[in-house]
């Protein structure tokens, strides 16, 4: 069994509670659907935020969604002028017999340009 690093990012309509829990939701949903996980396999979450949301902390929702033995974190990501605003990004730490390859990260709304997979560069100030 490895411990893998799933990526995921989503943009956010408004810094409100209500909003931020959504796409918090709606992303690790998908990135549950497209990894085929358990919450027993997730060993850790690491949200972060542009500094333009704080009106709640994305672990709220997945507590919610029954993560409740998984180590989880919020934190702000860096505020580098000209990036993507309203970002939600999350690094799932998870136990799996998946090969790297075989992982599929998320970016949906927004963030979809943030990293074109597979085999595309990354761009500058993205992911």
């Amino acid at each position: 069994m490895w411990c893998r690093g799933i990526r995921g990012a989503t943009t956010v309509e408004d810094n409100t509670r209500e909003d931020i829990l959504a796409a918090t939701e709606e992303l690790l949903q998908k990135m549950i659907e497209a990894n085929d996980l358990q919450a027993e396999d997730i060993a850790y979450a690491y949200f972060t935020t542009t500094t333009d949301l704080d009106a709640e902390f994305p672990a709220v929702a997945a507590r919610q969604m029954g993560w409740t033995n998984v180590a989880l974190l919020c934190g702000h990501e860096m505020n580098v002028a000209g990036s993507l605003s309203k970002c939600l990004r999350v690094l799932v730490l998870v136990n799996t017999e998946k090969s790297a390859d075989e992982i599929v990260h998320v970016y949906i709304k927004g963030a979809e340009n943030l990293r074109s997979w597979p085999n595309t560069p990354i761009p500058s100030g993205g992911e």
